[in-house]
């Protein structure tokens, strides 16, 4: 099996290179680049699973000597997951890229685009396999400054070059506290070896495990996207090419997730109850706010944007119980936390990547991401349509798709801290599943926006009146996720105990199975509560076949009309007369006014008459209020002290000379008395 891994990571490697080799054929250079990542994609697929499926782990040690350790690389069925999860959304996206990416190839250098793209993908790859300290940190940096490139591949447009300069400063803050938390172990242990790191965390200090859990929590939660060290995520997603949107939002920031949880699991040993307070809280306001600002957006690529927060922050539930049960020692219930956890990981990769596809070819179809300017796709894209409904409907955590399913684990993962948790748990998981349920209920209202606004109704622009279908591979790359998507629910009782694997590789602790499944049923560990996908797709099934034979024995075969709708007696249906994206969300805004504290402009022309009105122009602005309380004074902070400093500029020779004089003699002084 170890051979796949070696063909993936020498796919990736030569598809970064091979396509300078057809510089000057833009569509040569596309289809080898990605097409060497399709293949990486499958080689990763095979290797992954059978690591996953035998539980045998696998591991490479590069002789040599490194001052810093050995590089050495292992995958056991915890890595493995995560690099199934690389693998086959990579997969799909590369095979959408080759034909999402021809419009890129009159004016961009698509080389350039699979050089960075094939090593974004290897870069992760590194990340969840690496085990030394120093090394993790060389990938982590690779994987953030390709993907940084590939954010500001479109650097021509300056909403472009700002989301990546916002994210190089995020993400490299994030860097510096996880280097941090490294650093902090390293002087421990004595040694960047993660095996080193194992073997002290029995005798890690109380204050030091605080010290490197809140490290990691703000270092990891900055690349999660979490709220409220999200700011770059929805400013950054939407500008890179839409393939890699779905990858960044996919599988990068689930690389947060495996840091995270390989700290909290394998480093830092014994933890207070706080930690997985902390967490569910982080959870908890991520999984409200980010569904709740994603309702207010109006461009697609936003939108998805903020729902990938609300999304994390579903995961990190799972976490935080995790963590909760853990410390209450109560192993059954971490497990079955850590399993929804870890199931949702992988879903959400899963539609969430399909709605970023989905969006990418409406963008290609109609070049604009407003859906103000969108409309009746469904009659010019059929095909995108519908697996973006099913992107929707699973997001949405309709059964029988993914996302119920994994919703389902993480809704009955927080009513299990009523059964003999603490007594805060008892009060609080039944509060945070009432608010989980929330959020789903908003999430299925954002996504009847997205969908209806963009697919439904008539063209309200000339760009989606003229609107194509998507080619071949971009409609492929969709249905490997469409499809996954239905795969993923109707085999859920047997995906839970490979994921139990997983769990147990990183916890060490064995969870039983047959509490959690039975048959074609899942189960509560507590026995309370119990489903089968496979017996909701039957229900559904019999249901629809029912009413359509009901309707045959009713009407039998009589024509139906076909006429226009009814237009309130007007002479004709005009694509203003419908819903607008503004107009479907306002009953919201103003539901949650005292979040959102929405602005309002009006500009009226009227020729100096009000009944000669010729024009009416009307903008909504809601306040961020992170942005607004935090990051802007912190720029604004940063911007004054920059002036401030700007001042010893001089230009003048003789004082930057003094400068470096009066620094040697305050040196000499310094050593020189310490000698």
């Amino acid at each position: 099996m170890a051979l796949f891994f070696y063909i993936q990571i020498l796919f990736h490697v030569l598809g970064g290179i091979a396509g300078f080799l057809f510089e000057q054929h833009g569509e040569k250079a596309n289809r080898v680049t990605h097409g060497l990542a399709v293949l990486a994609g499958v080689a990763g697929i095979v290797f992954s699973l059978g690591v996953l499926l035998t539980g045998k782990p696998w591991a490479l040690e590069l002789e040599g000597s490194f001052p810093v350790g050995a590089l050495r690389l292992s995958a056991d069925p915890f890595s493995a997951f995560f690099l199934l999860v690389i693998s086959f959304l990579s997969l799909a996206a590369s095979i959408f890229a080759i034909g999402y990416t021809r419009e890129y190839q009159k004016r961009k250098n698509i080389a350039l685009l699979g050089f960075f793209y094939n090593f974004f993908i290897l870069a992760m790859l590194f990340v969840v396999t690496v085990q030394n300290a120093f090394y993790f940190l060389l990938f982590w940096e690779l994987m953030s400054l390709a993907s940084y490139f590939l954010v500001v591949f479109e650097h021509e447009k300056p909403e472009a070059r700002s989301a990546g300069t916002l994210y190089l400063i995020m993400t490299h803050v994030g860097t510096a506290f996880i280097t941090a938390a490294f650093l902090l172990l390293y002087i421990h242990a004595g040694s960047f070896s993660f095996d080193a790191f194992r073997a002290a965390a029995g005798t890690l200090s109380p204050a030091l495990k605080n010290v490197v859990f809140l490290a990691v929590l703000i270092g990891f939660g900055t690349k999660a996207g979490v709220i409220p060290l999200h700011i770059w995520l929805p400013q950054a997603h939407p500008q890179a090419p839409s393939h890699v949107s779905a990858l960044m939002s996919g599988v990068m920031i689930k690389t947060a997730v495996y840091g995270l949880l390989v700290f909290l699991f394998n480093f830092l040993g014994e933890m207070p109850g706080w930690w997985g307070h902390v967490i569910l809280a982080v959870a908890i306001l991520s999984t409200l706010l980010g569904i709740l600002y994603a309702l207010m957006e109006n461009d697609l690529k936003r939108l998805l944007a903020f729902s990938s927060i609300e999304n994390m922050g579903i995961i990190l539930l799972g976490v935080g119980m995790a963590l909760v049960f853990k410390t209450l020692h109560q192993p059954l219930y971490a497990g079955f936390a850590l399993i929804a956890a870890l199931y949702h990981v992988i879903n959400h990769a899963i539609f969430k990547g399909l709605l970023f596809l989905g969006a990418g070819s409406v963008l290609s179809g109609t070049h604009t991401r407003n859906m103000e300017g969108l409309g009746g796709l469904i009659r010019k894209m059929p095909w995108t349509a519908v697996f973006f409904l099913v992107g929707a409907m699973a997001i949405a955590a309709l059964p029988p798709l993914n996302g119920f399913v994994s919703e389902w684990l993480t809704f009955i993962a927080l009513l299990l801290g009523c059964e003999g948790a603490s007594p805060a748990m008892r009060f609080f998981s039944p509060l945070l599943a009432a608010l989980l349920g929330l959020a789903g209920a908003l999430a299925a209202t954002c996504f009847v926006k997205a969908f209806g606004i963009s697919f439904l109704g008539k063209p309200r622009s000339e760009h989606a009146a003229h609107a194509h279908e998507a080619s071949g591979s971009m409609k492929t790359g969709m249905g490997v996720l469409a499809v996954s998507c239905f795969g993923l629910a109707l085999a859920a009782p047997w995906i839970v105990p490979v994921l139990g694997k997983a769990a147990k590789s990183l916890s060490g602790a064995d969870i039983p199975m047959t509490a959690l499944t039975q048959k074609a049923f899942l189960m509560s560990p507590s026995g309370t509560s119990q489903f089968s996908p496979l017996l909701i797709v039957l229900v559904l099934s019999v249901f629809l076949l029912g009413t359509v034979i009901l309707l045959r024995l009713t009407f039998g075969r009589k024509h139906v009309r076909i006429g226009p709708s009814w237009d309130c007696g007007m002479p004709g249906l005009e694509p203003r007369m419908q819903y607008t994206a503004t107009g479907y969300s306002k009953p919201l805004r103003r539901i949650f006014s005292f979040l959102y504290q929405p602005t309002r402009r009006v500009e009226l022309d009227d020729e100096s008459h009000a009944m000669l009105r010729t024009a009416q122009r009307f903008e909504s602005k809601i306040t961020h209020h992170v942005d607004e309380w935090v990051y802007k004074p912190l720029s604004e902070l940063v911007a004054d002290l920059s002036r401030k400093a700007k001042q010893i500029q001089t230009g003048h020779i003789q004082l930057y000379l003094s400068y470096i004089f009066i620094t040697l003699i305050l040196l000499l002084l310094f050593f020189g008395g310490r000698s």
